[in-house]
């Protein structure tokens, strides 16, 4: 049985915990509506209205007026994130993070020590509301699939335990939309066919599915009966390190997806060196709204876990390398493979000077983020990012 931990709203759940006079009212977090500003965070008050991460912050205001719009503070929402985590490694080593907010556990091997792997989720989610005074929602399954599908069946603060014999029951009555990677356009095209739920895609043979939509046949066939063959792995034993993050609605403008893709960086490059790993490989993940899916990589050498070089790489992939074709983005993943133990910091010259002096500057500025904390210390670089066109990472 798996474990899929996710915060529920999670960075205005922040923000109202550290103001009271918030609860209740509808906050959103985001950039402001001047700008080209997009909705990074909406609590549940908000949510009444329509609004929903990566709209437009203009648009949401416009679907609720009164709504209290507050600039993101993502550093402060990865230090309580990295407490999140600690609790997690209290139960078991296997876990797998999503983003800050979201993560797969598998604690099949504490069992013997804290009870079911249900026991364990009821005591993490304890954890967190008694520590930090979060709320947290809680899926319990067979697979990654499942978990994360029953952490989304009850929220806020549900906790949903889908059990071996009780999956295709669960799965049938639900609608088309709740299968990984059925989006708008997808959905409407399982429309035409009169397919509105799980259990009528269930009916369709794999051929039909294969007829109708390619390789991605096999994909909802699987889904469709709960098979689902990921393991959780853990940063020490992954063969690439990566995040991606399904957006609420498409998105098509340019400076957000940058923002977005300087946020998954960052949050790779902290895993490598936390794991003091590096990788040569940089990987880029795009999905558009129609389910194209492009993927694009590229390697540098010497290894490196230095996030100025990855997002260098990043950004001129997204920038340089995808297609020719409107710009409506569904999904947005980056990942670092070919990995390898760090390598020791050593005298050299000319263009290594500049590789060697990103290394020791995000060693140091580690240092003191998890002396100080994360919000201690900010890229000037990313600053306006931050404050403008910051996300909610989400992946599905």
């Amino acid at each position: 049985m798996i474990l899929h931990v996710d915060m529920d709203a999670f960075y205005a759940s922040v923000e109202e915990r550290d103001d009271p006079t918030l609860r209740g009212k509808p906050v959103i977090v985001g950039g402001t509506p001047e700008g080209r500003g997009v909705v990074a965070a909406a609590n549940y008050a908000v949510r009444k209205f329509g609004v929903h991460s990566a709209m437009a912050t203009a648009k949401a205001l416009k679907l609720c007026p009164h709504a209290i719009v507050l600039r993101p503070h993502m550093d402060h929402y990865a230090q309580i994130s990295q407490q999140i985590r600690e609790i997690f490694h209290r139960y078991t080593p296997e876990v797998e993070p999503l983003s800050l907010d979201e993560a797969f556990l598998d604690a099949t091997g504490s069992v013997k020590l804290f009870g079911s792997v249900e026991t364990i989720g009821r005591a993490i989610k304890q954890d967190i509301r008694n520590e930090l005074t979060l709320i947290a929602s809680v899926g319990v399954a067979p697979n990654k699939f499942l978990a994360k599908l029953a952490s989304d069946m009850d929220k806020p603060d549900g906790f949903t335990v889908i059990q071996p014999d009780s999956i295709q029951s669960v799965l049938d009555l639900l609608p088309v939309g709740r299968i990984w990677g059925v989006g708008k356009v997808t959905g409407q095209r399982f429309g035409r066919l009169g397919i509105q739920t799980i259990g009528q895609l269930r009916a369709l043979s794999l051929q039909q599915l294969q007829d109708e939509f390619g390789q991605y046949g096999e994909h909802f066939w699987q889904l469709a009966r709960g098979i689902d063959n990921r393991v959780v792995v853990a940063d020490r034993e992954a063969k690439s390190i990566s995040h991606e993050t399904t957006f609420a609605g498409d998105v098509c403008d340019m400076d957000a997806l940058r923002a977005w893709l300087m946020e998954l960086t960052e949050q790779v490059a902290r895993r490598l060196r936390t794991n003091e790993i590096q990788g040569r490989t940089v990987h880029l993940k795009v999905r558009y709204s129609n389910f194209d899916t492009f993927t694009r990589s590229k390697s540098v050498s010497p290894a490196t876990n230095a996030t100025n070089q990855l997002w260098s790489v990043a950004l001129q992939l997204l920038t340089s390398e995808l297609p020719d074709r409107p710009l409506a983005v569904r999904l947005l993943g980056m990942g670092v493979s070919n990995l390898q133990k760090q390598r020791p910091v050593q005298q050299s010259l000319f263009a290594e000077e500049r590789d060697e002096k990103d290394t020791r500057l995000d060693q140091v500025a580690d240092t003191i983020r998890n002396r100080f904390g994360t919000a201690s210390l900010r890229r000037a670089s990313t600053v306006q990012h931050n404050a403008e066109h910051k996300p909610r990472p989400r992946p599905e």
